[in-house]
C-alpha cells in the first residue's frame, strides 16, 4: 500500500515539493555559511520525494545551534515551501482520492518551517516514535 500511494504522491505533488526543496538546497549551498541549510533541504527533498512508510523523529543532540537556524531557515525558505505544502494540500484535498494526500502534505509543513535538529526514519523500526 505504501508503495502505491508513495507512486500516486510522487506524480501528483512530490516531485513539484522535490524539485523547490533541491533549488532551495542550491542556493542555500552558494555560500559556505549556509551549507548546513542545503543538506537539510536536500535530505527532505527526499523525504518529500517519497514520504509513506518514514517518519521525522527530533534528534536528541540537537540543541541552541538548531534553533536558530531553524529561525534563519524560516525566514530564508521555509516560508515559501510550506505555502507550497499548503496549496497543493488543498488543491489534492477538492477530490475524494487526493484526501489522504492532501493530509500528509499538510503534515510535511511543520518539517519545512524547522527541519534542522530532526532526523527521517523508517517508521517500522522501534525508534521511529514521536
Amino acid at each position: 500500500m505504501r508503495f502505491i500511494l508513495n507512486v500516486i504522491w510522487l506524480v501528483l505533488c512530490g516531485l513539484w515539493m522535490a524539485i523547490g526543496y533541491v533549488v532551495a538546497g542550491l542556493i542555500c549551498c552558494v555560500l559556505i555559511i549556509t551549507i548546513p541549510f542545503g543538506i537539510a533541504s536536500f535530505r527532505i527533498a527526499g523525504f518529500a520525494l517519497w514520504p509513506f512508510g518514514r517518519t521525522t523523529v527530533e534528534r536528541s543532540d540537537a540543541g541552541a545551534g538548531s534553533l536558530i537556524g531553524n529561525v534563519i531557515w524560516f525566514v530564508f525558505a521555509g516560508w515559501w515551501l510550506a505555502l507550497g505544502h499548503i496549496f497543493t494540500g488543498i488543491a489534492l484535498c477538492l477530490t475524494i482520492i487526493g484526501i489522504p494526500l492532501g493530509i500528509a502534505n499538510f503534515k510535511l509543513i511543520p518539517i519545512s518551517l524547522m527541519p534542522l535538529g530532526r532526523e527521517i526514519v523508517p517508521t517500522d523500526r522501534p525508534f521511529a516514535t514521536r
